[in-house]
């Protein structure tokens, strides 16, 4: 994957690439924002036009280095792929992230989350969803106007940007793709890998199975025909012409 230039114009500010603030507190948090970035990076891997990321900070005015923040993960619809040190907005089009995701851990603190609503509320992102693995609670806000909503309905919610469904019907969160194939974690796509490997490996020795019952059924009727011609042929040398 290429980079993308992010100096489109020369620019003296220096934009920091990191907050200081560790990507995931908890290990069960880490799984989640990995899931859910890798899931949508595969969701949109034929799209050369969507842009995902997680963890990256984002800066939406040029020249204020203050104002930032960096979603767990983030996808720009109109932006193309490729890596960035940071998500320089007047260097994108001036497009914003349209869908942001947040994954809570126990230190998440309220006013941090208020903060973060605030911001995305202010700088244009059109849906925002946060998840909470630990009490398996999902939430979402869709933006009306100027303001960020409530989805009142969130289980079950398909996004209308995305199509990805949330799905909560089990009491875990499953992401459900365009394509309805369940988001997974990284051991989850592996051993699904083998597993389908292990069928075909067991599909080729079923066929191959019944290839040589055939082999040896088309040998068993080719012997048949034989002994029945050499009967034939005896029958005949006897006077004998059989009906």
């Amino acid at each position: 994957m290429s980079s993308v230039e992010q100096e489109i114009e020369p620019d003296l500010i220096e934009y920091p690439e990191d907050n200081g603030e560790p990507m995931a507190e908890i290990t069960l948090q880490y799984e989640w924002i990995v899931t859910i970035k890798g899931g949508l990076e595969a969701a949109f891997r034929d799209r050369p036009d969507v842009f995902v990321a997680g963890d990256l900070l984002w800066y939406p005015v040029r020249g204020v280095t203050e104002v930032c923040t960096a979603p767990d993960a983030m996808v720009v619809i109109g932006r193309p792929k490729g890596h960035r040190r940071s998500y320089l907005q007047w260097n994108e089009g001036g497009i914003p992230p349209q869908v942001v995701f947040e994954v809570l851990s126990p230190g998440n603190r309220p006013g941090r989350m208020a903060e973060k609503f605030r911001f995305y509320e202010t700088y244009g992102v059109q849906e925002y969803y946060i998840y909470d693995p630990d009490n398996e609670e999902l939430a979402g806000w869709r933006r009306v106007g100027d303001a960020l909503r409530p989805i009142e309905n969130v289980e079950g919610w398909t996004s209308p940007l995305l199509g990805v469904r949330f799905d909560m019907s089990t009491g875990t969160l499953k992401l459900h793709g365009p394509d309805g194939r369940v988001f997974q974690t990284y051991l989850e796509a592996v051993e699904r890998a083998e597993a389908e490997a292990q069928r075909a490996v067991e599909e080729h020795r079923r066929a191959e199975i019944r290839e040589r019952q055939l082999e040896i059924e088309r040998d068993r009727a080719e012997a048949e025909r034989a002994r029945a011609e050499r009967l034939l042929s005896k029958l005949r040398e006897l006077g004998i012409e059989p009906e």
